[in-house]
């Protein structure tokens, strides 16, 4: 059976999750038939938005030494659960001779086969806002994309750091604010786009139409490695 390696540490509870779905989501009726996976939880890679935003620590090295030591313990393909992390992306392919699948890539097919003429929302770090991540294959996939006011994208972000540091009582008052903001444009189901947004909805029962890049991503390597998605 083949192996997936995933490039994680960005951070530790988005690894966790994408692991967590991976196995939930396999059709498997003994521990012998769910996938192998390899995860390499590197947490000394610099902060991806704070690169981008202030041109601190460049993270791009550590990446690619993640993606390399997968390949060489034996992984097939390689997903990544950041999405500002696809920033990367073209870099670190160069550096591997297996398929790294992408994550925004996968995004991006789903919602243009569930809500392609429909308003989405992405919910996302200002790395990833900034960097165009998502715009650039919405782009040529035809799809509209709605983003929260710059007043309203810190609530975001600190909903984000919040999970980051691990923090299991938060206000979000502000952040549901940012919601009905976004609802009043007309939006009908909102991208969590940042890894840590699925561990907050979760979380915190937050209840509202959404689009989980993490869980496709996780269903995209299930497939890739000839495994059957779970009913549920």
């Amino acid at each position: 059976m083949k192996t997936i390696g995933i490039l994680g540490g960005m951070g530790p509870l988005a690894t966790a999750d994408l692991f967590k779905k991976i196995v939930t989501l396999t059709e498997a009726n003994s521990d012998n038939e769910h996938i192998p996976i390899l995860i390499d939880n590197n947490t000394q890679i610099p902060d991806r938005t704070d690169y981008i935003i202030n041109n601190s620590q460049d993270p791009i090295k550590e990446m690619i030494r993640s993606a390399i030591k997968l390949e060489m313990m034996g992984a097939d393909v390689i997903i990544m659960p950041c999405n500002t992390a696809h920033y990367f992306y073209d870099e670190i392919v160069k550096y591997v001779n297996i398929p790294f699948i992408n994550m925004i890539e996968e995004t991006a097919k789903e919602i243009k086969k569930l809500y392609s003429n429909k308003k989405v929302a992405l919910l996302a770090t200002e790395g990833t806002y900034k960097a165009g991540i998502y715009d650039k294959v919405f782009d040529k996939y035809g799809l509209e994309l709605v983003k929260p006011s710059s007043q309203k994208q810190k609530h975001v972000t600190e909903l984000i750091y919040d999970i980051k540091r691990g923090k299991s009582v938060i206000d979000l008052t502000s952040f549901q604010a940012v919601l009905r903001e976004l609802k009043e444009q007309g939006v009908e189901a909102f991208i969590l786009g940042c890894t840590e947004i699925p561990v907050a909805f979760q979380m915190f029962n937050i209840d509202e139409k959404y689009i989980d890049p993490t869980k496709i991503l996780a269903c995209s390597a299930i497939r890739y490695v000839g495994k059957n998605i779970k009913n549920v």
